[in-house]
C-alpha cells in the first residue's frame, strides 16, 4: 500500500458520510494563540470534529478554502485584530 492510499484509506474513514454541522470563522485569540494572523472558516461535522484550513502541513497560518461553487470559488481567511486587512469578496471577483 502506497503512502497516497495510506492517507487516502484514513480520509475515507473519517470523513466520507459525514455532514457540516456548522460552520464558523476562527476566533481572533484562538488564531493568535496559534501564532497565526489569519482566521479561517472551520468546519465542524457531525460527529464533533472539527476541520480547520492551514497554510501549510506545519500549521503556520490559517487558510483559505478552494470551491467549485459558481460564484463562491474561494472562502477566504479573515485577518485578526492585530492584522486587520480583511479581504473584500469582490477583490476576489465574488459578488
Amino acid at each position: 500500500m502506497t503512502t497516497e492510499d495510506k492517507w487516502v484509506e484514513k480520509a475515507y474513514r473519517n470523513l466520507v458520510g459525514k455532514r457540516i454541522a456548522h460552520v464558523e470563522y476562527m476566533d481572533n485569540k484562538e488564531a493568535e494563540n496559534n501564532g497565526w494572523g489569519k482566521r479561517p472558516l472551520c468546519l465542524r461535522l457531525n460527529n464533533g470534529h472539527w476541520l480547520v484550513p492551514m497554510a501549510d502541513d506545519e500549521g503556520n497560518d490559517g487558510g483559505a478554502l478552494s470551491t467549485t461553487i459558481q460564484g463562491y470559488s474561494t472562502i477566504p481567511v479573515l485577518w485578526t485584530e492585530n492584522h486587520p486587512v480583511d479581504v473584500a469578496l469582490d477583490s476576489l471577483g465574488e459578488k
